[in-house]
């Protein structure tokens, strides 16, 4: 097995595509984060552990999916010139 394991790659990354499409849309963060939203209202409505503990493995799979269309937005689709027009931009 040795012989081979210069094969196996010692790090393991994942990129959005970087393709320069041009489609940029605050959407499906959006649709997330109303999904973070409305699981968290069902889970404090609901007293069922088994529920409860289903609920929070979804908020975390949706919770990072808003992160990652967010960071998309952030480093893909804001550029220099959106700083320069509007300066308080990572305040919003």
């Amino acid at each position: 097995m040795k012989l081979f394991s210069f094969l196996t790659p010692t790090t393991v990354v994942h990129a959005h595509c970087d393709l320069p499409c041009g489609v940029y849309d605050p959407a499906q963060a959006r649709i997330e984060a109303q999904s973070v939203k409305g699981m968290q209202e069902k889970y404090a409505s609901n007293e069922d552990p088994v529920f409860r503990a289903r609920a929070i493995v979804i908020i975390e799979e949706r919770a990072t999916l808003v992160k990652h269309h967010l960071a998309v937005l952030w480093h893909d689709y804001f550029k220099a010139e959106h700083f320069e027009k509007y300066p308080d931009l990572h305040m919003l």
